[in-house]
């Protein structure tokens, strides 16, 4: 299967799927939970290419399609949580022991080695590179987990920095995302690749190709509780939580507009390091 052909039924299934959703509930007052559907998760219609773009190659679809299937059942055998911080010679130990996950080919393995280790200035995206080895480790004592988000900070600045700001905006702050592993950011940058039709440059704009995101060394993600998906777009900058941020001395945005790194603006995203 081409890519063309691969990304095509996968908008076909999800409108589907979507479609009959909607008639389930004709009868019924319908309201869409965007933590369920966001809106690029169903990857329906087109995102503007660009002749420069560059796409998941026609000879890795096989492998892209069979990793992301593999990551989705550890993420489940392990859960949520635990998934935040596995590593990547754990991956490979639960895929290959649980039941019903399966054992990573060689394939499979040389295309994660290659997403990981491959230049990403090709795609738009010139970040600070923060991991050298795909095996590295996060350490269990260097990390806690945080309370009701099913998240890990970094001892030290990271989590004071975090109920520091909780202390002073207010417990409708809340941590929306953590500690990532290598294999975490992983699975986030294979799906936003598979939500933007294979399309790696674009991909690359809104998620850290997994060796160079600050989430495995201190940042974190905040967000307004209930606000749901809209946390991780530009609406977060409309919320009062966002405006008693601007006024703490004690942190910075690692994303802001127009930033170096050519990744999209992103004002819940907390600079540590």
């Amino acid at each position: 299967m081409n890519r063309r052909d691969f990304f095509n039924s996968c908008k076909l299934a999800a409108l589907s799927t979507f479609t009959s959703s909607l008639l389930l509930k004709a009868d019924e007052e319908f309201e869409t939970n965007e933590e369920i559907y966001p809106a690029d998760s169903l990857a329906i219609g087109s995102t503007p290419i660009k002749k420069s773009d560059i796409f998941i190659e026609d000879n890795d679809i096989n492998e892209f399609i069979a990793v992301r299937k593999k990551l989705r059942l550890v993420q489940r055998h392990i859960g949520y949580g635990n998934f935040n911080v596995v590593s990547f010679d754990n991956l490979i130990k639960y895929a290959k022991y649980a039941k019903n996950i399966g054992e990573f080919t060689n394939k499979e393995l040389s295309f994660l080695e290659k997403i990981f280790y491959i230049n990403p200035t090709q795609y738009g995206f010139y970040g600070k590179k923060i991991s050298s080895s795909i095996t590295e480790k996060i350490s269990e004592k260097d990390i806690v987990k945080i309370p009701r988000t099913g998240h890990y900070l970094f001892r030290g600045k990271p989590e004071q920095t975090y109920y520091e700001m909780k202390k002073d905006i207010g417990d409708t702050i809340i941590l929306t995302s953590g500690v990532r592993s290598i294999v975490k950011q992983m699975n986030l940058y294979l799906d936003k690749i598979y939500s933007t039709d294979g399309n790696i440059t674009e991909a690359s704009k809104s998620l850290a190709p997994p060796a160079f995101t600050y989430h495995s060394i201190g940042d974190f993600d905040v967000g307004k509780i209930g606000l749901g998906y809209d946390n991780f777009t530009s609406r977060f900058a409309l919320t009062d939580e966002f405006l008693k941020m601007k006024r703490l001395t004690y942190i910075e945005m690692r994303y802001t507009i127009n930033n170096k790194d050519g990744v999209r603006y992103e004002p819940w995203h907390i600079k540590v390091i």
